[in-house]
């Protein structure tokens, strides 16, 4: 049978690691890195497990027996905080036939026990396995040394202050090395709250984007757009507001909005700081966090805490966007993240999560549920301008003509795989970065399985007569 006509004139790329390899130049790439379900497919078995992505935050399971259900990729899980404190994230499927073992998004195991909805083989907290009915049945069949009777496998993750996160393949990059410096976004967040402690706070705003899930991780450290993709939305804010009396009272929603267009040198002195591994951040310098209106009974939780010199340098930190490639967004200096859950080559669903600080006044938890609203949820102004680029990008990108896209701003030939340091924000680096990495982990191949247990000795038949 022939391919589909849409599929007849494109390159095959798995186990073609050469294939994949040609699609990313130093300087470009090609643009079946948007559009190739195929490209999308092997993104899903290899990048999103070779990496560590992120699940959830521990508040979300407070108490033993609490669990909270997501994807990695293409593959459910749990995570549960089990009897004895720790947080784990455990395969979503269950030993026996595989049957998904949760299906609400977060809940409370009764009992203190996973139980299969199909069979009602049970599993404690710690995936391990309690019960399985009509046990007798299994007797003399070699299944007490098979994989389905050590329960359900675990996931490696690690709960680094609160934010955990998973590396699916079994063996591969640690989470140290993957990460390095990039964690003291995560620091300063965490910092934030007079008791270094962060909660989730209310539900999760989902919004779905009709467009690859790299459209919107690029679009992150892009200082080049909001001057253009904004100025209907901020733009318009913006010049509502001028005129006001010097002194005037700024209300948050223009404290928020406006900096969204405050031209382009402002945007390249912001500053941007790039991480190996494709990890980055803008507002090295300031960002367009930097003047919200203090709040003095927060300061002096604040110095009180940590005391005046380290109170000040925590808060002095005003980080942008902090991309912890390839699955997760963070905002410490308005305490808000956005998660990035691929759906398809051309679909991406993000997840926005607002975050209290443990100890601080509630203004401050206010001052991150207008920004959500205004920015980052649904019901969005700002974002929308994004989501219709964004779209337009995956539309456009159909059209004939040139097959690579442009990654050239402020592109040095010396440039090599490490491009680790501090560069202007306009520079298109971060995606550039991003690319090293998505070839490197895109060719990272998993440790191999164990190979099957041999099956059970069975008695000699009998000689017929």
């Amino acid at each position: 049978m022939s391919a589909p006509p849409d599929r007849m004139n494109l390159p095959r790329y798995r186990g073609q690691p050469q294939a994949l390899r040609a699609l990313v130049r130093p300087d470009s790439v090609h643009r079946n890195v948007y559009v190739d379900p195929e490209v999308f497919e092997l993104e899903m078995e290899q990048l999103w497990r070779n990496t560590w992505i992120y699940v959830g935050h521990d508040s979300q399971v407070p108490n033993a027996g609490d669990y909270f259900s997501t994807r990695l990729g293409r593959e459910p899980v749990i995570l549960l905080r089990g009897a004895d404190g720790e947080v784990r994230v455990l395969f979503n499927r269950c030993a026996h036939k595989g049957t998904r073992l949760v299906s609400a998004v977060h809940g409370r195991c009764e009992g203190g026990l996973l139980r299969c909805p199909y069979h009602g083989w049970t599993y404690r907290l710690d995936g391990t396995l309690r019960t399985v009915p009509l046990r007798a049945g299994y007797e003399a069949t070699g299944f007490d040394n098979s994989e389905a009777a050590q329960g359900l496998r675990a996931v490696t993750a690690v709960n680094y202050r609160g934010f955990v996160f998973a590396r699916p393949a079994p063996q591969g990059i640690g989470f140290e090395e993957f990460f390095g410096e990039s964690l003291s976004s995560i620091d300063n967040m965490v910092e934030r709250s007079p008791e270094g402690r962060l909660e989730v706070a209310g539900g999760v705003l989902r919004y779905l984007h009709d467009c690859n899930w790299k459209l919107f991780v690029e679009n992150l450290n892009d200082a080049m757009h909001p001057m253009v993709a904004h100025e209907s939305s901020a733009g318009t804010a913006k010049r509502l507001w001028d005129g006001q009396p010097p002194g005037a009272p700024v209300p948050m929603v223009i404290e928020q909005f406006t900096p969204f267009v405050n031209g382009y040198d402002f945007m390249d002195r912001m500053g941007l700081k790039i991480f190996d591994n494709g990890h980055s951040y803008t507002g090295v310098n300031f960002s367009i966090h930097s003047k919200y209106a203090q709040v003095g009974e927060y300061e002096k939780r604040m110095a009180a805490a940590y005391g005046e010199e380290r109170a000040q340098r925590i808060l002095g930190e005003a980080r942008h966007n902090t991309v912890y490639y390839p699955s997760l967004t963070i905002k410490g200096a308005i305490q808000a993240i956005r998660v990035v859950r691929p759906l398809a080559v051309d679909r991406t669903l993000i997840e926005s999560w607002t975050f209290r600080l443990a100890g601080a006044p509630d203004e401050l938890l206010q001052r991150t549920a207008t920004y959500t609203r205004l920015i980052n949820s649904p019901t969005s102004v700002v974002g929308h301008d994004d989501l219709h680029c964004y779209r337009a990008i995956q539309e456009g990108l159909a059209a004939g003509g040139s097959e690579w896209v442009s990654l050239h701003r402020n592109y040095h030939g010396g440039e090599g795989v490490g491009l680790t340091g501090i560069y202007g924000a306009t520079n298109e680096v971060s995606m550039r970065g991003q690319f090293r990495a998505w070839s490197r982990f895109m060719e990272a191949q998993p440790a191999p399985q164990p190979a099957e247990p041999p099956p059970p000795a069975r008695p000699a038949p009998t000689p017929s007569r």
